[in-house]
């Protein structure tokens, strides 16, 4: 097994960013902070499940913070109310599941005040995920940019992501519009978060690696 491991930041993370972090809890993981900002990835974009199935999440960026800009120094663009549309997006997909009501209170705020930058947006709410699953958050950030992590450390920065097939298997566990679209596999740890509460690390810690 490798002896380390590099994540991607990402908006409301997906079940396998935590899954990756739970394997490797204990290990050297640290959280890239130096790469340059790729496009339509978990780094401003998070998935739901909604009353019409999948669901995209993305933050806007303020123009110019592009493939060019380094992600610690990307900003969040507030030119239209996409808190305010993200917010709806939760309450409609999740207001009917059985634990929303009591996390609400704690991810809501993140939706009514204005962070400057996307990487600090997503290490606060990364507090708040941490903190509402019960688990150490024990991680580092990089130094600098390297393309190769090398050195037995797993580079999971372009593993984690929403255009290919999740590299961790998750045993389906209950959805709230399961019954109309079917199981949405490797979600925002949200979804998991608010259907199954104090559940949601036994159900992640089940999940198994898929060698890509």
């Amino acid at each position: 097994m490798e002896k380390g491991l590099i994540l991607p930041t990402c908006y409301l993370a997906p079940i396998s960013w935590f899954a990756a972090y739970l394997q490797y809890q204990g290990q050297e993981v640290k959280v890239e902070k130096f790469e340059h900002f790729p496009k339509q990835t978990y780094r401003n974009r998070a998935h739901i499940y909604s009353p019409n199935g999948l669901l995209a999440l993305s933050i806007p960026v303020v123009k110019g913070s592009k493939n060019h800009t380094i992600i610690k120094d990307v900003k969040i663009s507030y030119d239209a109310n996409w808190q305010k549309i993200h917010w709806k997006s939760l309450e409609s997909g999740y207001r009917s599941s059985a634990y929303f009501e009591f996390y609400e209170d704690d991810l809501r705020p993140f939706y009514e005040k204005k962070i400057e930058y996307l990487f600090d947006f997503n290490e606060q709410l990364n507090e708040f995920l941490f903190k509402s699953l019960k688990l150490r958050k024990n991680y580092g950030f990089t130094s600098e940019y390297i393309k190769n992590a090398g050195n037995g450390t797993l580079d999971m920065r372009e593993l984690i992501n929403p255009k290919s097939e999740s590299i961790y298997k998750t045993e389906e566990y209950y959805q709230v519009f399961s019954n109309y679209h079917g199981f949405i596999a490797d979600l925002s740890i949200i979804d998991v978060l608010f259907n199954h509460g104090n559940r949601t690390l036994e159900i992640i810690r089940k999940s198994k690696f898929i060698q890509p």
